[in-house]
Order: structure tokens, then sequence, then C-alpha cells
């Protein structure tokens, strides 16, 4: 059952907060028991093997950090991606999710064609963008932040430049209601 191992590690390194064992179970499938050891087990080998990273816990919620040893190192770099500037992916993920926020992960990611877990990251980091639970229970959704706001001097969303236009983009739609078994030549008709 390795492969319950790898899906958890894989897990922890994606995610961008904490994940409850009940959660990492219905995530990969796994029964309770056997989650918790492979837990324990990847906290173990990442201690004894001296990695870059870590598997932290706290009352039950587990999360992948960076080691303490590399700790400076990493809060230096991390304060250059703060204090720096955006990249074009990063510039197009705030742009998707000023405009059509609060959006799911899933749908930015439809909409951009590429995983954005470590761009949302960075734009959190930064204070360009928050997360916040789904009242319906799903995925959380992202939307900017008032301190975004404030940089643009805006008081409301609806200010942004053809914010009407954009917010209801019918290419947009089009990507967002495609079906998963339409051919690729077929999906995305500009």
């Amino acid at each position: 059952m390795a492969n319950l191992k790898s899906k958890i590690e894989s897990l922890l390194f994606v995610a961008s907060r904490p994940l409850g064992l009940k959660k990492i179970c219905e995530l990969t499938g796994g029964e309770k028991e056997e989650v918790k050891k492979f837990l324990a087990e990847l906290m173990d080998e990442c201690e004894k093997s001296k990695r870059g990273v870590q598997v932290m816990e706290i009352d039950g919620e587990y999360q992948m950090s960076t080691s303490s040893d590399s700790s400076k190192m990493v809060k230096d770099f991390l304060k250059d991606e703060i204090t720096g500037e955006l990249t074009r992916p990063a510039l197009e993920t705030l742009t998707i999710v000023a405009y059509r926020g609060p959006i799911a992960k899933s749908d930015l990611e439809q909409i951009r064609g590429v995983n954005c877990s470590l761009i949302l990251r960075n734009l959190m980091i930064k204070g360009l963008v928050e997360s916040k639970n789904s009242d319906k229970g799903g995925e959380p959704l992202y939307n900017i932040t008032f301190d975004f706001m404030r940089f643009l001097g805006v008081a409301k969303v609806s200010d942004l430049p053809d914010y009407k236009k954009l917010s209801k983009s019918e290419i947009l739609e089009k990507i967002l209601n495609l079906s998963n078994d339409a051919p690729v030549q077929d999906k995305v008709t500009i």
C-alpha cells in the first residue's frame, strides 16, 4: 500500500493549509489507522533523513513545511518573493480572481489551463488574495483582499476597468462549461 503513502505525501505537498485526518482519508480513500501509520512514517523519514521539508501535526491536522535547518534561507527567499514583482502567470491569476472572484481553484485552473496552487499561495503570502471556505462545504473560494483594492485605489470591485464586460465574459463561460469528453479542437472557440 505504498501508493497510499505517496498520495498522502503529494496531498501534504500541494495543500495550502493544514489537512485533518478525516479529510486526508476522504481524499486518498485510505482507512484512518492506515493513514495515521503512513503519516507517522513520513514524519519519521523526514526527520531521520534530514530532508528540507518536514510534516507537522497539531491537534490532528497535518501540514508539510520547510525544516527548521532551512528556515532562515526560506524566510529570506520568501521576503524577496513578497516584495518582488509579480510574474506574468501571477498577474493573469490575480486578474481572473479580481474579475471572477470569489472563484474556486478548479475553475481558475480550467480558465488558465494549468495548476495554480503555487501562484495562489504566493498571492496569498503577498496579501493580494485570500481563501475562504465555501458556504456549501466544497473547495475553498479565492477572492481579492482589501489590500489589493487599496493598492489599486478602488472602493469596490465593480470599479475595476471594464468590470462589467470582463466579469461576465462569454469566452470564460464557455471554458468553464466545457464537458470533459469534448474533443480538444471543440473546446475553445474564440
